[in-house]
């Protein structure tokens, strides 16, 4: 189900995509789609949401989007470089004008002194740019992918 919250942004996003004629495409690992999800609950998202991949293990982040092992092995899958390569391949492989990627440590386990439950990745990539920043949330593992999808959703104000 997608809250309201979601859905208002979903709402917002689309319109901008609109504006510009831009369609966009999501590369999910800790939301698992759910970004997808919340864009598709839009009545027409068909005009503007191409569609996602969720690349949840490291061997579909290399093989479908392309992600270097060399920057899995480096960076890890939690990381700027990690979220912009999944974004990169997103949008390549999508042809579309806009891609964001999340990737992230949701928990309840898996966290790590330098990579703590609720730090996500968020990479972003556009005709001309790409960038990547990064959020920590607090929270059990369901708060920290619903602020992940909210976060993901106001991308577009990163370029505007």
């Amino acid at each position: 189900m997608v809250t309201q919250s979601h859905y208002d942004l979903a709402v917002e996003i689309g319109r901008w995509l609109q504006q510009r004629n831009w369609r966009i495409a999501t590369a999910e690992s800790c939301t698992a789609g759910g970004i997808g999800y919340a864009l598709s609950a839009v009545a027409g998202s068909s005009a503007w949401l191409e569609g996602g991949f969720i690349t949840y293990s490291n061997t579909l982040k290399e093989r479908i989007l392309g992600v270097p092992n060399e920057v899995l092995q480096s960076a890890g899958a939690v990381s700027a470089a990690t979220a912009e390569a999944m974004a990169v391949g997103a949008l390549r492989l999508a042809s579309t004008e806009v891609a964001i990627a999340v990737t992230g440590i949701a928990g309840p386990s898996g966290g790590s002194v330098d990579k703590p439950v609720g730090l996500v990745w968020f990479g972003l990539a556009w005709k001309g740019g790409q960038m990547s920043w990064k959020c920590h949330f607090e929270g059990d593992r369901s708060a920290v992918r619903e602020a992940t999808i909210s976060e993901a959703l106001r991308c577009f104000e990163k370029i505007s």
